[in-house]
């Protein structure tokens, strides 16, 4: 355990963003097609499950549909609602609560997220929902329905209760995989995201306020939305909008097409109510299924970068630095920086450069290029169109990991955020000249089961060194690949502190 040197007594904040009240009950067992409704042509349902959901094979084409009337959707919501679940979470959280963290004003994760703090933690049941994409148990939901959970039950369609075990989560795009001990499950097979055209019909299926296996209807308002709500260091947001109506407790259910395929997860809303106002999205099939692949094969997510840091061109870039660079059109993204050890310096990518085009892709906003290089691993190829001093060029780029490398990484392998749990940001220099101190990254949330919840290390604690090692920045923690004994840093009324781990 972690002594603190100087002997300090510690505040323990515990931040908890509430999710959803649990599910209730549901229907019929069988995934079956309902008996009077003539059965499609095999080529129009695609069946995949998790063992070959890795497929580049993925699905849908966009079904056009006559203007006299709406598309028939019963087809897709008989069975589809049999494949979304009810997950319900046990944690441990505290009584009382103060400031909400993590999230804006108008945006709600499907719950109310405050913060609460208390010595003394009390049990605390909450839920969302989840998609079967596999026989033998496999399920998708969100992040943020699982995070901080005790305890972990799934409540099928048929009633059955199961307990849950978290494979694996990612923050960044909030999708986490668990899985239930069952076989012979109704699945939803995965359909092609980016098939969706806008108007096209969507269903939501979840368990809002409890009410389990809902379904409802709407259009794809809008693709490729970037809201800034996911609180990660490392957040992919290409979120599909659509109006289908969901409220708290969809978290982590199906966004099907008219074919019953899987298309979307659900969830989040902008809202300035915290329940459903018009508008709701979803984390796109595209991302997810690479995701829980990883999650699945590898117990975490292969995170590839193309290692750039950039701006996209739009009326506001142009006025205020692109005619002085020679940019007078929009489109496109301005790279501000090349990142050393990155992907895009490596195949000569230069500052200054615009990104036009990724893999044949026009780029018109930062979601677009996210979406892209998030459905790639390190060591991944991508064709890269640039505008250099008015001439286009082409680059071939080995996608890297954030540690500048091809290789993919096991489990095992060293995280130093994971192994920390915790979310951080750089300090400035003018804070950094406050404390008397040359740099440091500042602790923004601590995570229950990590190193800073287990040295009593709250928010707002900078760390200077880990082992030694100077930390001034957010690459300089990433490159920490060794195990952590110390750890150095200034609390916030600015007395150095250092913390030893004791075997």
């Amino acid at each position: 355990m972690f002594y603190n040197f100087d002997d300090m007594k510690k505040e323990i904040i515990l931040a908890v963003a509430t999710v959803c009240a649990s599910a209730a009950v549901g229907g019929a067992t069988a995934y079956s097609i309902a008996h009077n409704r003539p059965e499609p042509k095999t080529s129009d349902v695609k069946v995949e499950t998790v063992r070959d959901f890795a497929s580049t094979q993925t699905g849908t084409k966009f079904t056009s549909y006559s203007a006299d009337g709406y598309p028939d959707l019963t087809y897709a919501a008989e069975n589809a609602v049999k494949g979304v679940v009810s997950v319900i979470k046990t944690e441990e959280v505290s009584l009382g609560y103060g400031d909400m963290q993590g999230f804006g004003q108008f945006f709600e994760f499907f719950g109310n997220p405050r913060s609460y703090r208390n010595e003394e933690p009390q049990t605390r049941m909450s839920g969302g929902s989840g998609v079967i994409i596999s026989s033998d148990g496999y399920i998708v939901t969100n992040n943020h329905v699982v995070d901080n959970a005790s305890k972990l039950k799934v409540k099928l369609f048929d009633n059955r209760t199961f307990d849950a075990e978290i494979i694996g989560a990612d923050e960044a795009t909030d999708v986490a995989l668990i899985k239930i001990d069952a076989q012979d499950l109704p699945t939803i097979p995965f359909g092609d995201s980016d098939a969706l055209r806008l108007g096209e019909w969507v269903l939501a299926i979840g368990s809002p306020y409890e009410l389990q296996s809902t379904v409802t209807a709407g259009i794809v308002s809008a693709k490729s939305r970037t809201l800034g709500v996911i609180p990660s260091q490392i957040s992919i947001e290409s979120f599909i909008q659509t109006d289908a109506a969901v409220n708290p407790g969809n978290s982590g259910g199906a966004l099907v097409n008219t074919k019953g395929q899987l298309v979307g997860i659900n969830t989040v809303i902008k809202s300035p109510t915290g329940s459903y106002a018009g508008y709701s999205f979803a984390v796109p099939e595209a991302i997810v299924r690479k995701v829980v692949v990883d999650l699945k094969e590898y117990g975490i997510v292969q995170r590839a970068l193309l290692g750039v840091m950039f701006r996209v061109i739009d009326e506001n870039f142009i006025e205020q630095e692109g005619k002085n660079k020679g940019i007078t059109e929009i489109g496109g993204v301005y790279v501000a920086e090349a990142v050393e050890d990155g992907a895009a310096k490596a195949a000569r990518i230069e500052k200054g450069d615009v990104i036009t085009e990724i893999d044949g892709i026009k780029i018109g906003d930062a979601a677009t290029v996210t979406e892209i290089i998030g459905k790639h691993r390190p060591n991944d190829k991508v064709n890269v169109t640039v505008k250099r001093d008015g001439k286009v060029k082409h680059f071939e780029v080995v996608l890297r990991n954030k540690a500048g490398k091809t290789e993919l990484v096991s489990k095992d392998d060293f995280d130093i955020v994971n192994v920390l749990g915790g979310e951080f940001d750089e300090l400035s220099q003018r804070q950094a000249k406050q404390l008397g101190i040359d740099g440091g990254v500042v602790v923004r949330s601590v995570k229950n089961g990590g190193l800073l919840y287990r040295a009593r290390i709250s928010e707002g604690f900078v760390i200077t060194h880990i082992n030694d090692k100077t930390v001034r920045s957010l690459s300089d923690l990433n490159r920490i690949t060794e195990k952590v004994t110390s750890i150095d840093g200034v609390s916030r009324g600015g007395r150095a502190i250092r913390y030893a781990l004791v075997e």
